[in-house]
C-alpha cells in the first residue's frame, strides 16, 4: 500500500504519540514482507522529524491505535507495562456466524518455538446480521460485529481464538475462512481484514493520569458495517 497522506495522530505528549494505523501498513521492516516499501516507523519519524519507538505491534492487516514512544526510557517503561498486562486493549471485528452475547475464550496458543502459552480473550457481541447472500448449502449468510478484549498478548491471538471457536474474522489469512474471504472479495470487492484496534488505555509512568486513546473506524471497515448491519 502507499500512504499518500500523513498518519492520523490520535494522541501526543512530550514522550508518547499514538496513531490510527491504516490497514495494510507494516509497523516496521520485515524479511517476510519484502513487497512493502512503507512502514509506520519511518513514516511517523519523517512526519514528526524525530526518532520514534514502536511500543507494541499490530499485524500488517490490522488497523487502529498504535502507540510510539519518543524517548528510549519511555519506550522501555511502556513496553514493560504491555508485558505486565497493565495496558487495556480493545478491538472490533466482523466475524462469520452468530456469536454468543458474551464469551471467554481460554485457549493456550503455541509459539513458533513450540512453547505453549496461556491466552485469554473476552468476546462481547455488539450486533448480528443475516443477509440474503447464499453461501454453500445456506441461502443466507450470518455475521456478527464483536468487541474483543485480550487479557494476554500472544501473536495473532484474536485471529487464532476466533478461528478456534468457529467464528473466524472476515478477511483473515491464514487463520480465517478462505471461502468467506473469496465471497467478500467477489461480492463486495473487499480484501481488508476486518479487525480494528479501537481503544488503548494506559497510565504513563510517573503520573496518576489514565490515558484512553480511541481510533475511529477506517473507510473499508465503515463501509462493511454499513453494508452488513445497516449502520
Amino acid at each position: 500500500m502507499i500512504v499518500t497522506q500523513q498518519l492520523p495522530i490520535l494522541y501526543q505528549s512530550a514522550e508518547l504519540v499514538a496513531i490510527n494505523k491504516p490497514h495494510g501498513l507494516l509497523v516496521h521492516r520485515s524479511p517476510i514482507a519484502s513487497d512493502a516499501s512503507e512502514f509506520a516507523v519511518q513514516l511517523l519519524r519523517d512526519q514528526l522529524g524525530q526518532r520514534v519507538y514502536p511500543v507494541h505491534r499490530l499485524d500488517r492487516k490490522t488497523g487502529g491505535v498504535l502507540l510510539f514512544a519518543l524517548t528510549e526510557s519511555m519506550n522501555a517503561a511502556m513496553q514493560q507495562q504491555f508485558a505486565d498486562g497493565q495496558v487495556a486493549k480493545t478491538y472490533l471485528a466482523i466475524v462469520r456466524g452468530y456469536t454468543p452475547d458474551e464469551q471467554v475464550i481460554d485457549y493456550p496458543l503455541r509459539r513458533e518455538d513450540g512453547v505453549l502459552q496461556e491466552a485469554v480473550t473476552r468476546v462481547n457481541t455488539l450486533q448480528r446480521t443475516e443477509i440474503p447472500l447464499a453461501f454453500g448449502k445456506h441461502s443466507t449468510s450470518r455475521y456478527s460485529l464483536v468487541e474483543l478484549t485480550p487479557t494476554t498478548g500472544r501473536m495473532h491471538q484474536l485471529r487464532k481464538h476466533m478461528a478456534h471457536v468457529l467464528h473466524p474474522i472476515i478477511g483473515d489469512r491464514p487463520h480465517g475462512c478462505n471461502k468467506q474471504n473469496k465471497l467478500f472479495k467477489d461480492q463486495f470487492s473487499m480484501t481488508t481484514m476486518l479487525l480494528h484496534a479501537s481503544r488503548l488505555q494506559f497510565r504513563p509512568p510517573d503520573t496518576s493520569e489514565i490515558i484512553m486513546v480511541e481510533a475511529p473506524l477506517q473507510a473499508e471497515f465503515t463501509r462493511m458495517v454499513a453494508l452488513l448491519f445497516g449502520a
